[in-house]
């Protein structure tokens, strides 16, 4: 028998054995799928036969927010109480829920510190589930793959939620777009998100076909192309997977434009789409007058933000040695770099330690001063005290600390990105503001703002102050209010 005969035996006799398995592949892809159906139909029916029982105890629907990390001091934290507060006003019958991750504190006293930051006190008290397993959500645990591994982790830290309690509206106030689907179909909840920054975006993908080494793209992949490759292929799949997540949302609110072109991008609900600036507390600054600083002998230079990686605290730093090295004597002794931040956790505590190794390693100690977690007073205090507000974030979503530096009548330094190019724009045609992108750039712009004469400074102050009067409390209550209206009016009926 010649080979090829027999190799044509040989394929024919795989290509039957290949039809045999057919039938009975398919019937156990039919199989596992009606049990997953069947499986899927139970527990929805378990979740909200526990959702009547408490509903039929309590009389009153519920609306959840899922914020795993509520105790913190950051934006997104405000953002929380503020709509919190907005929603007690105006539904008296509705009972609240906050999911938190949370451990070692009481309600008591997560309310008591957002009073204490932000000047809130909510005019009812809410109920706090608190989550065992806020580990699944953190980027250290996920030293590879760390947005794939964060997003499982929420599907599991959103399942212990919903088991633990199921509310009639989920609202996910922290960017955990995979627990919407577990709410909507597992939960039977009306869901709603509020966006502040997109997980992945077009802007991330550009970084990694650039080969761009930055604080999410390692050294190592950004140099070698097939790494890069992949990495763009994974982040292409990720992307397709957190559109469909977020696409389960029936309302969705994005905290800027820049937040909104990325949704609409990846989430495509146009139609259930709409921008809510996050609330500055613009109120409690404008007490403050704005006067020319002719009299000022020192001038602090103020960044407010938590210490996470993507602030950039190290560029800061690094542009302030530069602006000192041009400086000798009582010039340089007249400014100091004021830190002010929260830190959620040890990891964010060890790289204020990192930060403040780096400012001993550019001889910059002395002139640097770090404050964590501080009240809402002394904030204030130093802002309106502040001759520049500092903030360096690459593409940062919103950035309520630019708003408040504004507000406060500190000459804001902003990163040339992101939403930043929706807030320091100029005001009928005047400047509100300096923006800038490497440390070259941010110490000229020091240097140019403290060169100004007082009364050009106070300009810039006073155009700035008029200019963020649409990031007010009022407003963001408004905008919220009118965007989960769809959401509320399910319960009403």
């Amino acid at each position: 028998m010649a080979a090829h005969d027999h190799l044509s035996l040989c394929l024919c006799d795989l290509i039957r054995l290949l039809w045999t398995l057919l039938l009975p592949c398919l019937y156990l892809c039919l199989v596992l799928t009606a049990i997953l159906v069947l499986l899927v139909i139970g527990v929805r029916m378990w979740l909200q036969r526990a959702r009547s029982a408490r509903r039929a105890r309590e009389r009153s629907p519920t609306v959840a927010f899922f914020h795993p990390y509520c105790n913190a001091g950051g934006g997104g934290e405000r953002v929380l109480w503020c709509a919190l507060r907005a929603l007690q006003n105006r539904y008296q019958d509705f009972s609240f829920v906050v999911y938190t991750g949370d451990q070692g504190v009481t309600g008591e006293q997560i309310l008591n510190g957002a009073q204490r930051r932000f000047d809130i006190r909510l005019p009812r008290p809410v109920r706090f589930v608190f989550l065992k397993h806020r580990l699944l959500v953190e980027a250290a645990v996920y030293p590879h793959f760390t947005l794939l591994g964060q997003s499982v982790g929420s599907i599991f830290l959103g399942w212990e939620a919903l088991t633990e309690f199921v509310p009639d509206v989920y609202l996910d106030s922290m960017g955990y777009a995979f627990t919407l689907p577990l709410f909507r179909y597992l939960g039977g909840c009306w869901v709603g998100s509020y966006v502040h920054y997109p997980t992945v975006s077009t802007d991330m993908l550009a970084v990694v076909r650039e080969r761009n080494p930055r604080f999410n793209h390692a050294n190592f992949i950004s140099s070698n192309p097939v790494l890069s490759a992949l990495k763009v292929v994974y982040y292409c799949a990720f992307a397709l997977l957190y559109g469909l997540a977020g696409s389960c949302s029936h309302a969705v609110m994005v905290n800027s434009t820049w937040t909104l072109g990325h949704i609409l991008a990846l989430w495509r609900a146009p139609n259930r789409t709409s921008v809510v600036y996050p609330p500055c507390d613009v109120r409690a600054f404008l007490d403050a007058p704005l006067e020319e600083d002719a009299d000022r002998k020192c001038h602090r230079l103020v960044s407010v933000a938590q210490f996470r990686p993507e602030k950039d605290h190290r560029l800061q730093i690094r542009s302030f040695r530069k602006l000192l090295d041009r400086r000798r004597g009582p010039e340089r002794e007249a400014l100091t770099l004021v830190m002010i931040g929260g830190c959620r956790n040890e990891e964010d505590e060890e790289r204020v330690l990192m930060l403040r190794g780096l400012c001993q390693e550019l001889g910059v100690a002395d002139r640097v001063e770090f404050k964590l977690n501080i009240p809402f007073e002394e904030l204030k205090r130093e802002l309106t005290g502040a001759t520049i507000g500092l903030h360096t974030m690459w593409n940062e979503h919103f950035g309520i600390g630019v708003v408040e530096c504004m507000a406060a009548g500190a000459v804001i330094l902003a990163h040339k990105s992101g939403a930043k190019l929706d807030i320091v724009v100029p005001h009928d045609g005047q400047p509100t503001g300096f923006l800038a992108d490497d440390e070259d750039g941010y110490a000229d712009a020091m240097e140019r703002v403290l060169a100004l004469t007082p009364a050009a400074r106070l300009e810039i102050r006073r155009n700035a102050r008029l200019s963020v009067a649409r990031f007010s409390d009022q407003e963001f209550e408004a905008s919220f209010l009118a965007a989960t209206e769809p959401l509320m009016a399910n319960l009403e009926r």
